[in-house]
């Protein structure tokens, strides 16, 4: 059975720097799903990343280069897991 590779991070120019937990530059930004003021959650090359804080401000959001600049207190950021493939049931109940 050949498996699929889960890795998505081939090709990808996708990068992330915090700077002092008050400034996050984020690279390979493909779209920019939800914004408030304690959260941000943006569609990357390599999946969504959501990032939590306080006082959360875009500083510059350039989507021609796939660039986002995010000032104020950064409190975590986690990436979400892409969802297993699934297969089709060859039998279903009714």
């Amino acid at each position: 059975m050949e498996r699929k590779s889960t890795d998505l991070s081939v090709n990808a120019t996708h990068t992330v720097l915090i700077e002092g937990r008050r400034r996050m530059r984020i690279t390979g930004v493909v779209e920019v799903e939800r914004f408030f003021e304690d959260e941000l959650t943006v569609e990357t090359e390599v999946g969504a990343l959501t990032v939590w804080g306080e006082g959360l401000k875009l500083g510059r959001l350039n989507p021609d280069d796939g660039q986002v600049l995010l000032e104020g207190e950064i409190v975590s950021i986690e990436y979400e897991q892409p969802e297993p493939e699934r297969r089709p049931l060859f039998f279903r109940r009714k």
